[in-house]
């Protein structure tokens, strides 16, 4: 009780000492540091940062668990090896679209004067969307590729459904690059 009056004895005396023209100083020094604070770049860095990461883990996965799949299949019908690559290649776009999307937000990285932690806030969204959009079809597209590349060398009419799965696995990324794209481009 005795500390809750003393910090309001002390408010009422910091108030008091603030004239009107100081008080307008004060307010609009206050409000810089809210809405500027030196810690608001952090949000824009990793936002590009979880733009770049998380989507190349996705790529690297999908690769990696196709590659897998190439590779069996290489062993059983190698003149399916160019047919087989499809998986690869998706996945690889998936990277692309966490690059365009961190060096969006890193050019509009500034100082912590001019860089509002709301637009920090937005681009570490941004960089969120796309980055678990491309794990995700990452994901999808080393599981899809894989089965399918197998599968497709012992029947060869599965090819156009893989094909067409490895596709719906591809735009979850392309979607989550819609998103980021659109987050960059709004003014908060």
């Amino acid at each position: 009780m005795n500390m809750e009056n003393e910090t309001i004895i002390m408010a009422e005396q910091r108030s008091q000492r603030y004239k009107d023209s100081d008080y307008q100083d004060y307010q609009t020094a206050v409000r810089e540091l809210i809405l500027y604070p030196d810690y608001g770049p952090f949000y824009g860095i990793m936002g590009v940062v979880a733009a770049i990461v998380f989507s190349s883990i996705g790529s690297a996965y999908g690769t990696a668990v196709s590659g897998t799949g190439i590779a069996a299949t290489a062993v059983m019908r190698p003149e399916l090896i160019m047919k087989s690559i499809i998986p690869v290649v998706m996945a690889g776009i998936i990277a692309i679209y966490g690059l365009v999307v961190s060096v969006l937000i890193s050019g509009t990285l500034n100082t912590a004067a001019t860089y509002p932690v709301a637009k920090g806030y937005v681009h570490l969204a941004a960089g969120l969307s796309v980055g678990m959009c491309g794990l995700a079809s990452g994901y999808a597209i080393g599981v899809v590729g894989d089965v399918g590349v197998r599968n497709t060398a012992q029947q060869p009419r599965l090819f156009i459904g893989m094909i067409l799965i490895l596709i719906f696995s591809e735009v979850l990324g392309l979607y989550g690059m819609i998103v980021a794209i659109y987050l960059y481009t709004k003014d908060i």
